[in-house]
């Protein structure tokens, strides 16, 4: 099976299942002389791991990061970094019911019709657990900025609606997002949330939820038309996170109610010739270009497809049957999609700027208050 790849110069290859030995990621096209350690891959993957709280799956996996290659004395060599995460609180025989019954939702009958073969092990490579990979992954990318672009650079992600329920923008603190399990930036959202996921998860059933995702600190300049945008790139990165159904850039689909004079990003002079944005409906990126604002992405994640409820289905030999599908999980997976949505921005990012550095160099081909290119002419 191919398309496990994903990037250009900063190049990540994932690998593993769901329950089988181990999981992790390849990352190739680090910088040489990039300080990495293992504790600082494990602070992303420990946000991330199952059964943190009663709301997500209590599968006990500590998601204990061994760097295999790639590094020596604490640097990045240059060379591909390998990253393994073991399995160690698999139950395969959970999933022994649906071995031969496909579960709704679930990506069960497309995969069995492509390839023919399946591991139905927690969903195998389908699983979200190879997220983790990812966010591994996502943390060398977050080293990778740092070095090149300076310590400045963040890259912040909040659940910003469960369900119906929208956080309150008025009460949005990112400080708050590390202080409930919901990395909710609304601390009384959170409060409401904490009982109202109690409910869905005894009623049998999930929910869905909205992430939102922030870089701050990019310059202008990463990005290139026309097939090599920057939005573009983010875009396909986040819909590639296992069950997100929808992914905006800035204003999104709100920009669609806007008048043009209302959607367009005024800019005015600041202090040193640079300039201001009196507004960011473009999410930081217009033409498929940063623009030096925030780059704000949001995507939405589906309910959970693996619930107690019953559910009528088909097996293998194409006759009707019904199905509920037992095992450990997440009433609401969009709650450790968090990290993963983080870590797919740093990956991008980091791509984007190895490229655009190979393209033009390490400094903007204009700035403002130079001369206009061409103007001499």
């Amino acid at each position: 099976m191919s398309h496990n790849s994903f990037g250009h110069l900063f190049r990540v290859t994932t690998w593993g299942e769901s329950h089988g030995v181990a999981l992790g990621a390849v990352v190739d096209g680090m910088p040489p002389g990039v300080g990495v350690s293992r504790e600082y891959i494990q602070t992303f993957l420990d946000q991330r791991k199952p059964g943190t709280s009663r709301h997500v799956t209590q599968r006990r996996e500590p998601d204990s990061v061994e760097i295999l290659s790639g590094v020596f004395d604490g640097l990045s060599t240059g060379t591909p970094i390998a990253l393994e995460i073991r399995n160690e609180d698999a139950r395969s025989k959970d999933y022994s019911e649906i071995a031969s019954r496909f579960r709704p939702g679930h990506a069960d009958y497309a995969y069995m019709a492509k390839y023919g073969i399946r591991d139905y092990r927690g969903g195998g490579r389908q699983s979200a657990r190879e997220t983790a990979a990812r966010v591994a992954a996502g943390a060398l990318a977050r080293l990778t900025l740092a070095h090149i672009l300076g310590p400045q650079i963040t890259i912040r992600g909040a659940l910003i609606q469960m369900g119906p329920h929208l956080i309150d923008r008025g009460r949005f603190d990112w400080d708050e997002v590390s202080r409930n399990p919901f990395f909710c930036p609304d601390a009384d959202k959170a409060a409401f949330f904490d009982s109202y996921l109690d409910d869905v998860r005894k009623s049998g059933s999930s929910v869905g939820a909205v992430i939102e995702v922030v870089a701050s600190g990019i310059p202008a300049g990463l990005g290139a038309p026309l097939y090599g945008k920057l939005d573009s790139d983010l875009a396909a990165a986040l819909m590639s996170i296992n069950a997100v159904k929808g992914v905006e850039i800035g204003a999104g689909f709100d920009a669609a109610l806007l008048e043009g004079a209302a959607n367009a990003d005024e800019m005015r002079r600041g202090d040193y010739g640079e300039p201001v944005f009196t507004s960011n409906h473009a999410g930081g990126i217009t033409g498929g270009i940063s623009t030096g604002q925030e780059i704000v992405a949001r995507f939405a994640v589906k309910p959970t497809s693996s619930i107690l409820t019953p559910r009528a289905t088909i097996d293998v030999n194409g006759q009707d049957t019904e199905i509920i599908t037992k095992g450990r999980h997440d009433p609401c997976v969009g709650i450790r999609a968090v990290p993963v949505g983080e870590a797919m921005m740093a990956l991008v990012l980091a791509d984007h700027l190895l490229r655009h550095r190979g393209q033009v160099g390490p400094a903007p081909y204009w700035q403002p208050g130079q001369p206009w290119p061409g103007n001499s002419m």
